[in-house]
């Protein structure tokens, strides 16, 4: 169930849309005609230090106030049910200014998870369980995770150790039914916005983008993060480009394979982007689309105008 209010005035607006959408842009102009703040629904710019790679752009911000970006460093954790913790914060510090927040990202299951009032328990480290998975295999936990739950459809689960680990840790906590804290969402009323492109259109925008961003030093980021320690690993779990260039820099590709295999996964996962939000409408949230090619600043003005009065 959405955690809206049953009446009033919109309280929270939000500008949704796939990689190289102009989400940023566009909620920066927004916010600053509006008196808003931003809060960033997205999984990775939480992270201090990994700038290029997660497109935090923060030049683009100007003077308006931002939240939940370089909040953790990297190697930390972060769950849907900490987003959630954190925007409720955000959202509380935000309206008591008596401004509007902006919730702003493509992450399609955190928005999602503050949308319709995903209620997820907190789930604590068992540390005797990981002292027993410490001795199993990479397949062996798989076939743990798979056995708890047939259905997993999140697949990076299964490539990577360290989420195998914490997969199993959360689902053998939910089977027990154990008593946990839930977030306390806050009462909103949202008017949510997506960004409309061609396909081509975006195509064209994650290949300029990604060359420009492989220019500009994001190879020279990853060293840099491994060599501070991030465990490669961990670092590939944090999405595409840190993925691919982890491995360049590992020698197991090369440059131009790099390119070619990252810009292909990049539109790939703008694809199911729009299909996630594509989900969201199916389970009831309306979405204003906005034309990117026209003028999308005016038409949310105009319709968040319109509703709000």
């Amino acid at each position: 169930m959405m955690p809206a209010g049953s009446g009033g005035e919109q309280n929270l607006l939000v500008i949704l849309g796939p990689t190289a959408s102009g989400k940023t842009r566009l909620a920066v102009a927004a916010a600053r005609i509006l008196g808003g703040e931003i809060i960033s629904a997205d999984s990775r710019q939480v992270f201090r230090r990994m700038d290029i790679g997660t497109g935090k752009d923060l030049e683009e911000y100007g003077d308006v106030p931002y939240h939940l970006v370089d909040i953790l460093d990297p190697g930390d954790e972060f769950s849907v049910y900490e987003f959630q913790q954190y925007f409720a914060a955000a959202f509380k510090q935000v309206t008591a200014r008596g401004r509007l927040p902006l919730l702003v990202g493509g992450t399609g299951l955190y928005l999602d998870a503050v949308l319709r009032g995903y209620q997820l328990p907190a789930v604590p480290e068992n540390h005797d369980l990981r002292r027993e998975l410490a001795g199993l295999s990479l397949e062996q936990l798989r076939q743990r995770l798979l056995h708890l739950l047939p259905a997993q459809h999140n697949t990076t689960d299964l490539l990577q150790r360290e989420r195998l680990v914490r997969a199993i840790e959360i689902a053998l906590y939910q089977s027990g039914e154990k008593a946990a804290a839930k977030v306390e969402v806050p009462v909103f009323k949202p008017m949510i916005f997506g960004i409309k492109l061609e396909r081509e259109v975006v195509r064209r925008r994650i290949t300029e983008r990604l060359k420009v961003r492989l220019a500009g030093g994001m190879i020279e980021e990853v060293q840099r993060l491994l060599a501070d320690g991030v465990p490669i690993g961990r670092l590939e779990s944090y999405g595409l480009e840190y993925r691919y260039i982890s491995r360049y820099v590992a020698g197991e590709i090369n440059r131009n394979d790099m390119f070619q295999k990252l810009n292909a996964a990049i539109h790939d996962f703008a694809k199911k982007q729009e299909n996630w939000f594509r989900k969201m409408e199916r389970h009831g949230l309306e979405i204003i689309w906005l034309d990117a090619a026209a003028d999308p600043l005016d038409c949310l003005l105009r319709e968040w105008r319109q509703r709000a009065a």
